[in-house]
C-alpha cells in the first residue's frame, strides 16, 4: 500500500514538473520577440512607402516581404546600411538606403529610419568631422567652411550653392565621408548584434531563474 502511495506521489510530481515546463515556454517565446516588437513599434509601415514620392516608383520591389522581415541579422544590416547611406550628400540618402536594402536583403524600414541621424541639426558636425579626418589623412592643410545659408534663395539656387560648397571642400571631404560612413556602419552592425545577443541572454537567464524557482516549489 505504501509503495502504491509513493509511486502515485512520484507520478504527481512528474506531471507537475511537465506542467511547469509547459507554462514557462510561452513567456520565453514572448521574451524572444520583445525586441522585435520594440523596434517595429517605431518603424514606418508599408503604406509610408506607397505615399513617399521618392519610393513610390519602386514600391513593387520595396514591399517584398523579405525587406520587412526583422531578425538579428536583418536589423544589424539595416542599421549599418542606414548609417552608411546617411552620409550620402544631397537628397539621395533614403533612395540609396532602399537600394542597399534590396541588394543585401536587410530590413527596409529600419534602414530608412536610421538615415535620419543625418539631418539639418547634425549635418554640419558630421561633415566637419569627415573633412577633418580626410584633411588629416591627405595632409592638405585645407579649411572647413560652413554650408551656405538658405536665406531668400529658391530651392534650386540653394541646392546649387550647396553643390558648389561640396565641390569646394573637395577630396578631404570625399575621403572623410567614405571612411566615416564605413566606420559608423561597422560600429552599428556590431553594436546591434551584441545588443540583441545580450537581450536574448538576459531573457534566457530570467526564464531559467523562473524555471528553477518553480521547480523548487514543486
Amino acid at each position: 500500500m505504501q509503495a502504491r502511495i509513493r509511486a502515485s506521489s512520484i507520478r504527481s510530481r512528474r506531471h507537475a514538473h511537465h506542467a511547469n515546463e509547459f507554462r514557462v515556454r510561452p513567456s520565453s517565446s514572448r521574451e524572444r520577440i520583445t525586441v522585435r516588437r520594440l523596434i517595429r513599434r517605431h518603424l514606418p509601415d508599408p503604406s509610408s512607402i506607397r505615399h513617399n514620392r521618392w519610393m513610390r516608383p519602386f514600391a513593387g520591389t520595396l514591399l517584398h516581404p523579405r525587406l520587412w522581415h526583422l531578425n538579428r541579422h536583418s536589423a544589424a544590416g539595416a542599421v549599418a546600411v542606414g548609417l552608411f547611406c546617411g552620409l550620402i550628400p544631397g537628397p539621395f540618402q533614403m533612395p540609396g538606403a532602399a537600394l542597399a536594402c534590396v541588394l543585401f536583403r536587410v530590413n527596409l524600414p529600419l534602414a530608412l529610419v536610421t538615415t535620419l541621424y543625418s539631418n539639418p541639426l547634425t549635418i554640419v558636425p558630421l561633415y566637419l568631422a569627415a573633412f577633418t579626418l580626410g584633411d588629416w589623412l591627405l595632409a592638405s592643410g585645407g579649411t572647413f567652411t560652413p554650408p551656405p545659408p538658405r536665406g531668400d534663395a529658391s530651392l534650386v539656387e540653394w541646392m546649387s550653392a550647396g553643390f558648389d560648397w561640396l565641390l569646394a571642400l573637395g577630396e578631404p571631404l570625399a575621403l572623410g565621408l567614405l571612411l566615416l560612413a564605413i566606420g559608423l556602419a561597422a560600429f552599428g552592425y556590431v553594436a546591434v548584434k551584441l545588443a540583441w545577443r545580450m537581450h536574448l541572454m538576459r531573457a534566457l537567464a530570467r526564464r531559467q531563474a523562473r524555471h528553477q524557482t518553480r521547480k523548487r516549489e514543486t
